[in-house]
């Protein structure tokens, strides 16, 4: 009987002990790892069980055996002859909120493991305490993938807590953002141009590439990435691209960094004089193709510009990509050099055969070719000859007798008509061509039997107030102007005459060039008065000036 109650006692007094027990963390001792469970002594009268799982962290081995003492936190006493139930998670729990309590009061960093996805963010386990860690919070950037930073241990700093609600949000970028500051503040003080750094490509834009210099950013300009042509600098460069760098310029204040990496290699530009002297042909490859040229690369680094002008021979005022395409391989001739500007003056047309060359050897000035009317202008007919080259017909070598306006009234756009080559101006890409010109000028035949200074009996054929047109031949006319009507001033009018009257007059001028004849009743005039004070002048006659003009006009009249 006092066994019984002996036992009855003890029963009570260890139901008693667990129920104090309960929600407390306690020491146990591992008795031995039965499946998926570990079995655990706390003292009592049985022992407890606990997942296996619970004796793990994610990204860790399990580190456990018979004899180990681990903490566990005692959930219930079942009854007296029932389980103790044990938790060693929320045994790490209690001590991790313990720990992370006052490191949050002391706003010091801690260690956890990201370990799961959620909506939002992350879960982190924080050495038994489970956080949250929004996506924001991940890196100074966004990050795309995660995965490489899943599984390893990492400082977190901790933004909020809330032990009633069970509550952690903690940061990662904080601890990045912190660790910059302290990284840019040891680069600044001691960075200075000339330096050569490593690098990360953090963005990319149309001007450039921004390069994490460690804390701190440096702006790679599209111009400093390579000494070739690069048009946008995603061609060559990808964010989270490893690049060496060279510091070009810093300015301490502001803390503005410019960086390049076309510094690290030689410059191909020097001694571009000697490597490309003027008129040497070349082969290049066309990289860019504007409205005022195209661009060729003659080597990695060095490129020229083949104005539009110097494009080709006989296509103009077309558009460059009408001519050449971006990546073609072309043939070029270099024209100017300036290697301060770093510029190279190259020509197309200059490896091809001039057409205006071509066409002077085969036809010299004087021979006659024939050709298509192109186009008709006020200036005269543009006819189409060998080599795509035009030469121009002017409105004055259209006919001999008539006005270039009348003339081109007889031909055509698209007409083939036959002309002489008057003149070629290779300089000037001209060619002057004429119809006229195949036949005898009729002016060369009807002066013949004339000459400068000649009295001839001419027909008034039109009388004008500035003079009279008059016919000295068939086909050949010539003209009085009004001062040349009469010696005497009172006696220059026009209106003496008529159309049909035939006068005396000299000739003063015959040029073949314009086809014109001037003809003087005054000179004659003058010439016949100078001849009869040869003739009738004495100086012992005795006779007046007035009586030996009279004399002679009488005499001319007889």
């Amino acid at each position: 009987m006092a066994s019984a109650t002996m036992e009855s006692f003890e029963d009570l007094l260890n139901e008693s002990f667990s129920e104090t027990l309960e929600g407390k963390v306690i020491k146990g001792t591992v008795l031995g790892i039965e499946n998926d469970l570990v079995l655990i002594d706390v003292g009592l009268k049985s022992e407890g069980r606990v997942a296996l799982k619970e004796f793990t962290s994610p990204g860790q081995e399990l580190e456990i055996k018979t004899g180990d003492q681990v903490d566990v936190y005692v959930e219930r006493y079942e009854d007296r002859n029932g389980e103790i139930m044990l938790s060693r998670d929320k045994a790490r729990r209690e001590e991790a909120w313990i720990e992370l309590e006052v490191k949050s009061e002391n706003g010091d960093r801690v260690n956890g493991v990201i370990f799961g996805k959620v909506k939002g963010g992350f879960t982190v386990d924080l050495g038994g305490a489970v956080a949250f860690l929004p996506g924001s919070q991940v890196d100074i950037r966004p990050v795309r993938d995660i995965t490489p930073l899943m599984g390893e241990t990492q400082p977190f700093q901790i933004l909020k807590m809330d032990r009633a609600r069970g509550n952690i949000v903690v940061s990662r970028r904080a601890v990045l953002e912190e660790t910059r500051a302290e990284q840019r503040a040891e680069l600044v003080s001691s960075l200075k141009e000339g330096d050569i750094l490593d690098g990360v490509v953090k963005n990319i834009t149309n001007y450039g590439a921004f390069v994490d210099l460690g804390g701190v950013d440096g702006l790679l300009h599209v111009t400093d990435i390579s000494w070739k042509r690069v048009n946008n600098p995603s061609e060559v460069l990808n964010i989270g691209d490893q690049v060496k760098v060279q510091v070009i310029k810093f300015n301490a204040e502001t803390q503005r960094i410019s960086l390049g990496m076309k510094q690290l290699g030689s410059d191909p530009w020097e001694g571009a004089v000697a490597k490309y002297p003027k008129g040497a042909k070349l082969a290049g490859r066309v990289t860019n193709i504007t409205d005022y040229g195209a661009f060729v690369e003659l080597e990695d680094g060095i490129e020229g510009l083949v104005h539009v002008s110097e494009m080709s021979w006989v296509k103009k005022n077309v558009h460059p990509g009408k001519i050449v395409s971006t990546s073609q391989e072309v043939e070029v001739m270099v024209l100017d050099v300036d290697q301060d500007k770093r510029r190279i003056s190259l020509g197309l047309k200059q490896c091809m055969e001039n057409p205006w060359d071509a066409f002077q050897a085969a036809h010299p000035v004087g021979s006659a070719i024939e050709g298509e009317i192109r186009n008709i202008t006020e200036f005269g007919l543009f006819v189409g000859l060998d080599g795509q080259i035009d030469g121009m017909v002017h409105l004055s070598d259209l006919d001999w007798d008539r006005s270039g306006e009348e003339a081109v009234q007889d031909y055509q756009k698209g007409q083939i008509v036959q002309a002489k080559v008057l003149e070629v101006d290779i300089d000037k890409e001209r060619i002057a061509l004429g119809i006229k010109q195949l036949a005898d000028d009729p002016f060369e035949s009807a002066i013949d039997g004339f000459s400068k200074n000649q009295i001839v009996t001419v027909t008034v054929k039109e009388v004008q107030d500035g003079g009279m047109e008059v016919e000295l031949a068939d086909g050949l006319t010539g003209y009085i102007r009004r001062a040349e009507l009469a010696r005497d001033r009172d006696e220059q009018r026009p209106d003496r005459f008529a159309a049909g009257e035939k006068v005396d007059a000299k000739i003063t001028m015959i040029d073949k060039r314009t086809r014109k004849v001037n003809l003087s009743i005054k000179a004659r005039e003058v010439d016949e008065e100078k001849s009869a004070m040869a003739e009738f002048g004495s100086a012992d006659s005795g006779a007046s000036l007035g009586d030996i003009l009279g004399e002679a006009l009488s005499g001319l009249k007889k």
